[in-house]
C-alpha cells in the first residue's frame, strides 16, 4: 500500500468506528487526527505545485529501467495519481465526502477554544492575562484547566485545522450555522496559512480581509511586550512560582510565537495594503527577547518545576485519579488495568528522585492515555469518554505534570519553535530591525543536514546584526566620550587666562556703566551639571540612555551558539570599539596637511585621557575587555600605520616635527633656547603661523612620549637619524673635494702663516657649518624627545643611567651596542648614541675602503675646526644671555660635533677622545688666530664664538680644554657678551 492508501484507510476505519472528537476531551486523538488531514492535503497541494512533475517522474522511471531492465512498479500508480490531482483541491473535495461528518464534528470542538484564543489585546487586558501581580491573593494557587494543553495549543495550528479542514468538507457550511460561524472566524484572522515551511496558501481569494486585523495583531504584540516583560520580571524574582504558574511560561511562548508567525507569514506575502506600517514591526525583536528570556528562565530552574509536579502528581493527581476511577459505573478490564497502572506509577513518585538528578520517563503513561482515548471514543465502547468528561479533565492535567518532569525541552520546541524563521522570518525582521539575533535552539526540527546553504543563511544574518549592533554601540561610546572630551577640555590651563583677566579688572569692570558688546558670557566648567528642570533632557541624557540599551544587549549573555559556532558579541563589540578608538585619536591630532596644523600633544593627551577614563568605566556595563581594546588601540598608535594600514599619530607627529617645526628652525625662524628647554620663534612676517614653544617644551615633550611610547619615539629617531645621515653624505662629499688642502691643514695647524694660505683655499666652509648646524638642531630635538621618554617612564632608567656613566660608557660599547640601546628606549641619555650609530653603519658610500672612510671622518673635524672663525662675521652669531644661545642655532654645533665623532670613531672603531682633543687643538688656534684678525667685520662675534669651546662631553676633561683654550679666554667672552648686552638693553629703553 502506499502512504495515500494508509491515510485512507485510517480515515475510512474513523467513520466506520463512529469516533467521537472533541478537542477538550481526547485532546490527543483529536489533534492527531486533523493533523493526518493537514499533513495529507499540504504533500497534496505542494506536488500540485511543481511545474515539472511529469518530467521528473518520467525521468525517474527511464533512469529505473535504464539500470534495472523493467519500469518501477509503483510508476504507474503514481502517475495516476499525478494526473488525478492536476487540480487537488477538486479531487481532494471529492474524496473527503464521505468524511465530513468526522471532519466538522474534530472542528466543531474547536469553536469555544478558538473563540477565546481570538480576542483582542482590550478583553486580555481586562481579564488580566498571564498577570501574576493581578490577584496577589491567588498568587501560588497552581494554574490549572479543564483543557491544559489547549491553553498553549498553537493559534496557527488551529487556523491550518480550519481553513482546510472545511476547504475540503464545505458542504457543511451551508447546512451547519456553526461551522460557517467559525470559518468565517478564521478567514478574517490571516489571509495566508502555512503548508509547510516557506510555503502558504492564500485564501484571501475567497473572504474580505478586515484591514483592521493588522491593527488587532499589532496590539496584541504590544500587550505581550508589557504583559510578558511583567510575568518575566516577577518569575526571575520569585523562581518558586514557576512551579504553580508554569502554565503561564508556556501559555506566553505560545502567544508569542503566534504573533510573530503571523507577522512573519503576512510580511512575506503581503505586497499592496493601505496599511504597510501594520506589517512592520520594529520592536519584534523585543518580544523575540523575551521568548528567549522565558526560554531561558525555565530551564534555569528545571528543578523547581520538577520538584513542584512531582508533588503534585503523587499527593493530588493519583488521588484524585483514584476516586474518579472507583466512581466510574463502568469499566471494562482493559482500561481499568491500564488506569490503575496509571495511579500505581503517579504514587511511587518521590522528591528524592529530583534530588539524586533521576530521568523521568512518562511517554509510556502518555502513550498508554493516547491508546485509552482510542478505546473510549468509539460508538460501541463500554466506556464513553465524552460521557465521563472529569476523567479526561484529570488525565489531561496529568499529562501536563508528566511533562513538566520528563519533557520540558519538548514542550519549549513545542511552543516556541520559531523554525519558520530560516525560510521566511529572518527576511521580515531585517526590514522591522535590521535583524534578530537568536540561536539554534529556535530551530530544533529543521533539517540542515539536507539544508546547508540555510545554516550559511542564518550565519550571515546572525553575524550582520551583530556587526550592526556592535557598530552602534561603540559609535554611541565614541560620541559620548567626544561629549566627556570636550568637558575635560574646558579645564586646560589655556582657558583660564579668561577668567585670570577678568578678575585682575573686577574693579575696572565695575566702573562701567554698560558691558562691553560682543563678550557673550563663558560658561564655568561644571555648569552642565546644574539643572532647574527634570523634564530638560540634554543629548548627553539621550546618548547614555541609547548606550544602557545598546549595553544589556550586548552584554546580556557572554555566549551562544549557533549550529556548531560558537559567538561571543564582546568580541565583535571588542572589534568596532577599537577601530573607532583609534579612528578617535587620530581625529583628535587634528592634523591638516594643507596648512600644517596639529593639536598641541598635552591638549591630545588631555583628550586621549578622557577618552579612556571614560571607556575604562563602562568595563562591567559593556562586557567587553576594555583594557585590551585601549592598550590594543594605544599600541597601534605606537606604530607607523594601524591595522587598518591607516597613519597613527606617530606618524603625523613625526612627519610635522620634521617638516614644520625642524625644517623652520634650520632656515632660522625657529631657534633652540636652551634656558627654555625649548624651541622658540622668533617672529617674521609670512614664514610661520604657530608658536614653537607650544610644542616643544618639557611639558609638550613629555606628553609627546606619553601618546607614542618606547615604539613611537625609536620610529621617530629613525626619522631623525635619515635626515641626519643625509647631512653627513653631503659633509663628506664636501670633505672629499677638499680633500689635499684639509690633510695640508691636519699636519700644519700650528703653522700660521701656512695656514693662513691653506684656509682660504677650502670651498664650502659656510656649507660646512650649515649641515652641521642642522645635525645639531635635529640631535637637540632628539634629545628633548629622550629627556620627555625618561621623565615619562619614571625611575626605570636609573640603573641604566648608572650603567652608562662616562667611566664605563667607552668600555661598555666596545663589548655591545645592546645595553644603549635598551638605555635608549628609556630615554636615558647615553654618550654614544645607538640610533646615529646604526644609521651610519648603514650609510653606503663610493669609499672603496674603510680606511679612506675613517680619513674622511677624520678631515671632517678638522673641516670644521677651521671653519670656525667664519661665524664670526655673521650678526646672528650674537650669544644671548637671555636664551643662552645664539639666533642662528649654531650653539647646537657641540652636541652635532660630539655626537658625529663619538658615532662615525665608534663606527670605525676607534678612539673617540684622542679625535676630539685633535679637534679641540685645531679649533683653539684657529679661534686664538682669530684675535690677530685686524679685520673688524671678520672678528665681530669673536667673543661669543670663543664660547662654542664649552664642549659639554664625558671624553674631553676641563684640563685639556685648560690646555688648549684656556678658561680666562672663556671668562673674557662671558664679562664681553654681558657688557655687550646690557649696553643694548639699556640703548633700548
Amino acid at each position: 500500500l502506499c502512504p495515500q492508501d494508509h491515510v485512507y484507510e485510517l480515515l475510512n476505519t474513523a467513520d466506520a468506528c463512529q469516533c467521537h472528537f472533541d478537542i477538550n476531551l481526547n485532546f490527543d486523538f483529536t489533534r492527531s487526527y486533523l493533523d493526518l488531514i493537514v499533513t495529507y492535503t499540504s504533500v497534496i497541494l505542494l506536488l500540485s505545485r511543481i511545474e515539472d512533475r511529469r518530467v521528473l517522474i518520467g525521468m525517474f522511471n527511464c533512469a529505473h529501467e535504464m539500470l534495472h531492465g523493467h519500469s518501477d512498479s509503483s510508476f504507474a500508480r503514481l502517475a495516476q495519481m499525478v494526473l488525478e490531482y492536476d487540480h487537488p483541491l477538486k479531487k481532494l473535495t471529492e474524496e473527503f465526502g464521505p468524511h465530513t461528518k468526522a471532519v466538522s464534528e474534530a472542528l466543531l470542538s474547536l469553536h469555544c477554544l478558538f473563540v477565546r484564543r481570538n480576542q483582542g489585546a482590550e478583553q486580555w487586558r481586562s481579564v488580566q492575562l498571564l498577570s501574576l501581580i493581578g490577584t496577589a491573593s491567588a498568587m501560588i494557587n497552581p494554574a490549572n484547566s479543564d483543557t491544559m494543553a489547549c491553553e498553549y495549543l498553537s493559534v496557527e495550528v488551529m487556523e491550518r485545522w480550519i481553513v482546510i479542514g472545511f476547504l475540503l468538507c464545505h458542504g457543511c457550511l451551508n447546512s451547519n450555522a456553526d461551522c460557517q460561524k467559525l470559518w468565517k472566524l478564521c478567514l478574517q484572522g490571516s489571509l495566508y496559512i502555512t503548508l509547510i515551511r516557506e510555503d502558504a496558501l492564500q485564501v484571501a481569494k475567497l473572504i474580505f480581509f478586515g484591514d483592521f486585523y493588522g491593527q488587532f495583531h499589532s496590539q496584541r504584540r504590544q500587550f505581550l511586550r508589557i504583559a510578558v516583560k511583567e510575568l518575566e520580571t516577577v518569575l526571575t524574582d520569585e523562581p518558586g512560582l514557576l512551579g504553580p504558574k508554569a502554565l503561564y511560561a508556556f501559555m506566553a511562548l505560545s502567544f508569542i510565537r503566534d504573533e510573530v508567525t503571523w507577522l512573519v507569514r503576512h510580511t512575506e506575502n503581503v505586497t499592496k495594503t493601505k496599511t504597510p506600517e501594520d506589517y512592520v514591526d520594529s520592536s519584534i525583536a523585543e518580544l523575540l527577547f523575551l521568548l528567549e528570556e522565558v526560554r531561558a528562565l525555565v530551564r534555569r530552574h528545571i528543578k523547581v518545576i520538577q520538584q513542584y509536579h512531582l508533588q503534585y502528581l503523587a499527593r493530588f493527581d493519583a488521588l484524585v485519579l483514584s476516586d474518579i476511577i472507583q466512581n466510574l459505573s463502568v469499566c471494562p478490564e482493559e482500561e481499568s488495568i491500564i488506569m490503575s497502572s496509571f495511579v500505581s506509577t503517579l504514587s511511587s513518585l518521590n522528591l528524592k528522585q529530583v534530588d539524586n538528578g533521576e530521568k523521568f520517563e512518562f511517554s509510556g503513561l502518555r502513550l498508554d492515555w493516547f491508546r485509552l482515548q482510542a478505546y473510549t471514543s468509539v460508538a460501541k465502547a463500554p466506556l464513553h469518554l465524552h460521557e465521563n468528561p472529569d476523567l479526561a479533565k484529570v488525565m489531561n492535567l496529568i499529562v501536563f505534570h508528566s511533562r513538566m518532569l520528563d519533557s520540558v525541552e519538548s514542550m519549549l520546541v513545542e511552543t516556541s519553535d520559531l523554525s519558520t524563521f530560516w525560510y521566511a522570518g529572518v527576511r521580515a525582521v531585517v526590514r522591522g530591525r535590521q535583524g534578530c539575533l537568536g540561536d539554534d535552539a529556535f530551530f530544533p526540527g529543521s533539517p540542515f543536514p539536507q539544508y546547508p546553504h540555510l545554516k550559511n543563511h542564518g550565519l550571515h544574518h546572525c553575524n550582520s546584526f551583530l556587526e550592526e549592533l556592535a557598530k552602534q554601540t561603540s559609535n554611541c561610546v565614541l560620541e559620548i566620550c567626544a561629549e566627556q572630551r570636550n568637558l575635560s577640555e574646558q579645564l586646560l590651563p589655556k582657558h583660564c587666562a579668561t577668567t585670570i583677566s577678568k578678575a585682575k579688572n573686577k574693579k575696572t569692570m565695575k566702573q562701567r556703566q554698560t558691558p562691553r558688546k560682543g563678550e557673550p558670557e563663558r560658561d564655568k566648567p561644571g555648569a552642565e551639571s546644574h539643572r532647574k528642570n527634570r523634564s530638560v533632557v540634554t543629548n548627553m541624557d539621550k546618548l547614555h540612555l541609547n548606550l544602557t540599551e545598546l549595553a544589556l544587549t550586548m552584554n546580556h549573555v557572554q555566549s551562544f551558539s549557533v549550529f556548531e559556532h560558537t559567538i561571543f558579541p564582546s568580541e565583535y563589540l571588542s572589534s568596532h570599539l577599537e577601530a573607532r578608538f583609534n579612528r578617535a585619536i587620530v581625529w583628535l591630532a587634528g592634523y591638516n596637511a594643507t596648512t600644517q596644523e596639529i593639536a598641541r600633544p598635552s591638549e591630545l593627551l588631555a583628550g586621549v585621557k578622557a577618552y579612556i577614563s571614560f571607556i575604562q568605566s563602562l568595563a562591567q556595563f559593556l562586557g567587553a575587555d576594555v583594557s585590551r581594546v585601549i592598550r590594543n588601540a594605544l599600541l597601534q598608535q605606537t606604530q607607523p600605520l594601524d591595522s587598518c594600514g591607516e597613519q597613527t599619530i606617530t606618524t603625523l607627529y613625526t612627519n610635522w616635527y620634521l617638516e614644520s617645526l625642524l625644517r623652520q628652525a634650520s632656515s632660522g625662524t625657529i631657534i633652540l633656547s636652551p634656558v627654555m628647554q625649548a624651541f622658540i620663534s622668533l617672529p617674521r612676517e609670512g614664514e610661520q603661523n604657530f608658536s614653537a614653544e607650544e610644542f616643544s617644551d618639557v611639558s609638550e615633550m613629555r606628553a609627546l612620549a606619553e601618546l607614542l611610547g618606547p615604539y613611537g619615539m625609536k620610529f621617530l629617531s629613525e626619522n631623525l637619524m635619515w635626515h641626519v645621515t643625509s647631512q653627513i653624505v653631503e659633509l663628506k662629499k664636501l670633505v672629499v673635494e677638499n680633500m689635499d688642502v684639509l690633510v695640508q691643514i691636519r699636519s700644519n695647524f700650528n703653522k700660521a702663516d701656512l695656514m693662513a694660505s691653506l684656509v682660504p683655499q677650502l670651498t664650502g666652509a659656510d656649507n660646512v657649518l650649515k649641515r652641521m648646524t642642522i645635525i645639531g638642531v635635529i640631535l637637540s630635538f632628539r634629545a628633548m624627545a629622550q629627556e620627555g621618554l625618561r621623565e615619562v617612564s619614571g625611575g626605570g632608567g636609573l640603573l641604566l643611567s648608572r650603567e652608562c656613566s662616562p667611566e664605563c660608557c667607552f668600555l661598555l660599547h666596545q663589548v655591545t651596542l645592546s645595553i644603549f640601546e635598551l638605555a635608549s628606549a628609556a630615554g636615558v641619555d647615553c654618550d654614544i648614541d645607538p640610533a646615529l650609530v646604526a644609521a651610519i653603519a648603514n650609510l653606503k658610500t663610493d669609499l672603496s675602503s674603510p680606511e679612506e672612510e675613517y680619513k674622511v671622518a677624520c678631515l671632517l673635524l678638522i673641516f670644521l675646526a677651521v671653519s670656525l672663525p667664519l661665524l664670526a662675521m655673521d650678526a646672528a652669531s650674537f650669544y644671548s644671555i637671555e636664551k643662552d644661545g645664539y639666533s642662528n642655532n649654531i650653539h647646537c654645533l657641540t652636541k652635532a660635533i660630539i655626537q658625529v665623532s663619538a658615532a662615525l670613531f665608534t663606527v670605525y672603531n676607534k678612539n673617540i677622545e684622542t679625535h676630539l682633543k685633535e679637534f679641540l687643538v685645531v679649533a683653539s688656534v684657529s679661534l686664538l688666530q682669530l684675535g690677530q684678525e685686524t679685520d673688524k667685520l671678520k672678528t665681530r662675534n669673536r667673543e661669543s664664538i670663543s664660547l662654542l669651546m664649552r664642549l659639554e662631553s664625558s671624553f674631553l676633561t676641563l684640563d685639556m680644554l685648560e690646555s688648549c683654550f684656556p678658561y680666562v679666554l672663556l671668562r673674557n667672552a662671558y664679562r664681553e657678551v654681558s657688557r655687550h648686552s646690557a649696553c643694548s638693553s639699556c640703548t633700548a629703553k
